[in-house]
């Protein structure tokens, strides 16, 4: 991969993907401050349909984090894989987890943790073994992999089970199902990183000196990622409002990502010329992220650390504080008391036997 697409244009895209997930992790931890004080003042909620959002200076805060990880994130796109870059973004779970816990009082447990090292753990084995991309270098290259059957078909379909969920779902069933709001951000997140990919390569080409302005398909891909990137903020907000945000950002990750491989596996033919260790590479890792976000959020109000680990696992911890004499001063009463109990027995037989042979 490093040698295909370039030395530079790998630590560059690694450097700016990393950089992303920083600014999106800030974020989440922004925008949610945002909205809780306007839960405070009583304004009407995002996730009631209220727009009151826009005039909360720490929303705002969040959204120019949020645009300068996308910018960040839009560069990477430019010079390195979008399987390269996409699950980098497992880091934003982390950072927005971290953060979460210092600032919205949110709780990082151990299995929150072990779920954080699991998702690095994850992410490191998926840029090992990431797929290659076809090498797209113009707009008309890239006009005739949009033009492919294949991801008109699946385009097609993001787009019907988009409008489905807006209209129908949603209107029914998303202040109670978590799964809604975030299901329509993901699946038109795919959308959007297909015009970010293609928006990448407009923008080397102009830097080129090409007419790239005149090209329609530039104009086309400039308008499908601003509806795209709209809707993705206003479902976002919603479920960041109703629900947790160590709960929402994990969640969305899964889902996001999930959608973005399927998409440029689609669209840039990526599985096709990949190795059986570089398979199972990719998906191993990707599993191992996805175990280690249900270990961050699904136990988080489980009260579980070191401390509640079984006594044999801390006797040399004890040992060293002093207080493992006082185990074994506990194990010398229930010993004492055996013994004691054992002795009350004995003379209680030696009276009877001594009363039975009396007695005649």
């Amino acid at each position: 991969m490093i040698e295909n697409s370039g030395k530079y244009d790998f630590y560059i895209g690694l450097i700016l993907a990393m950089s992303s997930s920083l600014f999106i992790g800030g974020s989440f931890i922004l925008k949610k401050k945002g909205l809780l004080r306007l839960a405070r003042k009583g304004s009407m909620r995002a996730g009631q349909g209220g727009h009151a959002y826009l005039k909360e200076w720490l929303w705002w805060a969040g959204l120019l984090s949020m645009g300068a990880g996308e910018v960040a994130n839009f560069a990477a796109y430019a010079f390195a894989p979008a399987t390269l870059v996409t699950p980098l973004g497992a880091l934003s779970v982390l950072v927005s987890a971290i953060l979460s816990s210092y600032f919205l009082n949110e709780k990082l447990n151990l299995h929150g943790k072990v779920g954080c090292l699991l998702s690095i753990l994850g992410t490191t084995v998926m840029v090992i073994h990431a797929p290659q991309e076809e090498e797209v270098e113009t707009l008309n290259e890239m006009s005739h992999k949009l033009g492919d059957p294949g991801f008109v078909v699946f385009a097609t379909f993001v787009v019907i089970v988009s409008l489905i969920m807006i209209c129908v779902v949603g209107p029914r069933h998303g202040q109670t199902n978590i799964l809604v709001y975030i299901t329509i951000c993901s699946v038109i997140g795919a959308l959007s990183v297909s015009c970010v990919k293609g928006l990448g390569i407009a923008i080397k080409e102009l830097f080129g000196g090409r007419p790239v302005l005149k090209h329609p398909l530039s104009w086309i891909l400039l308008l499908s990622l601003i509806v795209c990137v709209s809707t993705q903020i206003n479902y976002l907000n919603r479920a960041l409002d109703i629900f947790n945000t160590s709960i929402v950002t994990p969640i969305y990750y899964v889902f996001f990502t999930t959608s973005v491989l399927t998409c440029s596996a689609i669209l840039f033919k990526e599985w096709q010329h990949m190795a059986i260790d570089d398979i199972i590479g990719t998906f191993s890792g990707f599993l191992t992220i996805i175990v280690g976000i249900f270990l961050l959020h699904a136990f988080k109000d489980v009260n579980f650390s070191l401390a509640n680990l079984p006594l044999s696992l801390h006797k040399d911890a004890r040992g060293i504080n002093g207080s493992l004499p006082n185990a074994y001063e506990h194990f010398d009463d229930e010993e004492s008391a055996t013994r004691t109990s054992d002795l009350q027995s004995t003379e209680s037989v030696s009276s009877r036997r001594n009363g039975s042979l009396a007695a005649p």
